[in-house]
């Protein structure tokens, strides 16, 4: 049953293929003060347990003061974690960084996998507390509990490595402006936050500890699909890796040609309706377009169907992995605020779902569009993980971590840490009337979590190198 407070809100994007409403934001939107400028105590909310690994976990979280009016600003502090066993053992300092930040991020790393960990966050002595919403107070999560688990991973060794992203909407200019045009949303002061956060984002791919071999870009590159923001998204994306080998991408709803019909997105990435396949170690990775002429809904092409077909049952057992912007489930067209004309459609959803249940290699389907986590049940029962993954750009604003290993994969996802990125994220959750929060985080499984599979035939990327 969809949420009658989200569907209000979202109703108008099922018929504008806008992905986000939010409302417009006063001006000055953010100052961050230092906390020798106040008197008041700092106040640590908006505590979220991100990303939890066999080996580790990362906490986020923001200090705010009261300023003369009484209206919460953020302020700097320090940044301390502190972790004992569940089963026993004091709470000891974990994490401590004196550099003084209002936006917090604490990777917690040496951790043993499969152990449940107590925790408590602080900054310039004040527990972190999670915010006033369902996603993170309800029972039995990380935030209300105090302890999270860390994943056991699957057998053998790690093989390769993939980032999942969508929704960069490079070239934009306002994030969430509302229907009909009212109000000119959040935004940054120097820089295009599309920018800023596809930036931190690839230089942080590349690091020892992401470490990714690949990036998959499901849609929504671009904001509208000029020439202007696909060159200069490929540019970005070039400078990471190149097209084909290192990353792949697909077309979103907002890649689309305008009403001129020049398909600018086209000439730059491929032409529109057109499938890709590629291979990475014996891995195939499959890209469809899922895009209408009009509206924000999604569906396939009997060409693309058909190609589909044809390769997916020339190799059934093939380790594959799928990618298209739009969601495919039945699950995801009831969950999501803007109602099942907002994702695939019914009868191309069903399509997919009897070629999937006669090509076992086919492990994982990414999608966007919704700009949220999500970990959506298959319409019936077959061995495919139907995965949607936030927005990069804006809150949560990151990417989630494929992890192949010879046994299995391990998700994970990850915001983006720069200080600039963390800084847009915090402004960002309050969308949608605050409620942005509770559509685009997920739960701790959504966003983390291990399925057994056999990946041994697979070569590693350390080897291809």
């Amino acid at each position: 049953m969809l949420d009658p407070r989200l569907r209000t809100i979202w109703l108008a994007n099922a018929a504008t293929g806008a992905a986000a409403v939010a409302v417009r934001a006063p001006r000055p939107v953010f100052t961050v003060e230092s906390a020798r400028a106040v008197r008041n105590p700092v106040v640590a909310s908006d505590l979220e347990v991100v990303t939890v690994t066999a080996t580790s976990a990362i906490l986020t979280w923001t200090s705010r003061t009261r300023g003369r009016a009484g209206r919460l600003w953020p302020v700097v502090a320090d940044t301390e974690v502190r972790i004992a066993p569940a089963d026993g053992g004091p709470m000891l300092t974990a994490h401590y960084e004196e550099r003084r930040t209002a936006f917090h991020y604490a990777e917690l790393t040496g951790l043993e996998p499969g152990r449940a960990y107590r925790f408590e966050a602080y900054s310039d002595g004040r527990r972190a507390v999670p915010a006033r919403t369902l996603v993170t107070r309800r029972a039995g999560t990380p935030e209300s509990t105090g302890i999270f688990t860390t994943l056991t991973p699957p057998p053998g060794r790690l093989l390769r490595t993939i980032a999942l992203a969508n929704d960069l909407h490079y070239g934009e200019l306002g994030s969430g402006i509302v229907w009909g045009g009212f109000g000119d949303g959040l935004k940054l002061d120097t820089e295009h936050y599309p920018e800023v956060m596809l930036r931190s984002a690839l230089d942080e791919l590349r690091g020892a500890d992401r470490g990714a071999d690949h990036l998959v870009a499901a849609g929504d590159l671009t904001s509208s699909g000029t020439a202007e923001e696909s060159r200069a998204v490929r540019a970005a994306l070039d400078s990471w890796g190149e097209l084909g080998r290192d990353y792949f991408v697909c077309r979103g709803n907002h890649d689309m040609p305008a009403k001129s019909g020049e398909d600018h997105w086209g000439a730059v990435f491929h032409p529109r309706g057109q499938l890709v396949e590629y291979f990475a170690g014996g891995l195939r990775i499959v890209g469809l377009d899922t895009t209408r002429p009009k509206g924000a809904g999604g569906t396939l092409s009997r060409e693309q169907l058909e190609q589909l077909r044809d390769l997916l049952y020339s190799d059934p057992d093939r380790p594959t992995l799928v990618f298209g912007h739009h969601p495919v489930t039945r699950h995801a067209a009831v969950s999501n605020p803007g109602g099942p004309g907002f994702v695939m459609d019914r009868f191309t959803a069903g399509a997919l779902h009897a070629l999937y249940h006669r090509s076992s290699g086919v492990f994982l389907h990414h999608s966007g569009h919704t700009h949220r986590n999500r970990l959506n049940r298959a319409d019936s029962g077959m061995g495919v993980e139907f995965l949607e993954v936030a927005a990069m750009k804006e809150y949560p604003g990151g990417y989630a971590l494929l992890r192949i290993y010879e046994g299995g994969y391990m998700v994970n996802y990850y915001k983006t840490r720069a200080e600039a990125a963390r800084c847009w994220s915090t402004r960002t959750r309050r969308q949608y009337l605050g409620l942005h929060p509770d559509h685009a985080l997920g739960s701790c499984r959504d966003r983390n979590h291990v399925v057994r599979r056999d990946f041994s035939g697979l070569a590693s990327a350390r080897a291809e190198r």
